[in-house]
């Protein structure tokens, strides 16, 4: 997932973090019919020094849909991707903020 990434934001080796965090079928739902494991939704959150937007941002979703969706061997109607804030000014690392 991290290289898929990577490759979609055209990051060099190492700033492209991945975090998985798995979530047990009986603690998620979806109004309507129950969610079959094979239908399982992923949930991406992007978190980057600038965030996209207009066109940029859609080609970036949409690239990175693709990528997630093939490594996780699922549809890509299935995985959905959310973009927070810039970060720039709002986060750290080793006590550095990030500008």
């Amino acid at each position: 997932l991290a290289d898929a990434a990577g490759r979609v934001f055209a990051a060099p080796p190492g700033p492209a973090w991945v975090r998985v965090r798995t979530l047990p079928l009986d603690a998620y739902a979806e109004n309507g019919p129950a969610v079959a494991p094979a239908d399982a939704p992923v949930f991406v959150t992007v978190r980057k020094r600038r965030a996209p937007e207009g066109d940029e941002l859609a080609a970036e979703i949409g690239a990175l849909t693709g990528v997630i969706a093939g490594v996780l061997v699922r549809p890509a109607s299935r995985v959905h991707v959310g973009y927070e804030a810039s970060a720039a000014g709002r986060m750290a690392f080793g006590g550095k903020v990030v500008d």
